[in-house]
């Protein structure tokens, strides 16, 4: 099995960033796509970005373009997001999920994903 970890959560003011990153470990075969994803308290999940296989597509939800990179080290199995000025409404918990290819470019698509790590929370104030 897939095993997602991720870390680099933390509480930060207004304005400062973080790099939040998911390690992969298990029976990883070839490369896999990988999507973020947040959930806020009494909020619905909300797509962030994704990532594919070889890094080469990248897509963000609108509303984090400009502020939010995703980024890959396929040679360590680990898939970055990288949170710049940070907002209150940054608030939650961040999580990353994994599949095989193919997978679809929909930062929204999360049922196409069969592996999600545990979160890592995000607080602003």
């Amino acid at each position: 099995d897939v095993q997602l970890v991720e870390s680099g959560g933390g509480s930060v003011q207004e304005g400062g960033s973080l790099r939040l990153s998911c390690a992969a470990s298990g029976n990883i075969y070839g490369t896999y796509c990988f999507g973020w994803f947040r959930q806020a308290p009494a909020k619905k999940r909300e797509g962030i970005g994704y990532i594919g296989k070889d890094g080469s597509t990248i897509t963000y939800e609108d509303s984090v373009k400009g502020r939010f990179t995703i980024s890959r080290d396929s040679a360590k199995n680990i898939v970055y997001l990288q949170i710049d000025s940070l907002k209150p409404e940054d608030t939650a918990m961040y999580y990353c999920a994994a599949d095989v290819p193919p997978c679809s470019y929909d930062v929204r698509d999360a049922y196409q994903y069969n592996h999600w790590g545990q979160g890592t929370q995000v607080t602003v104030s």
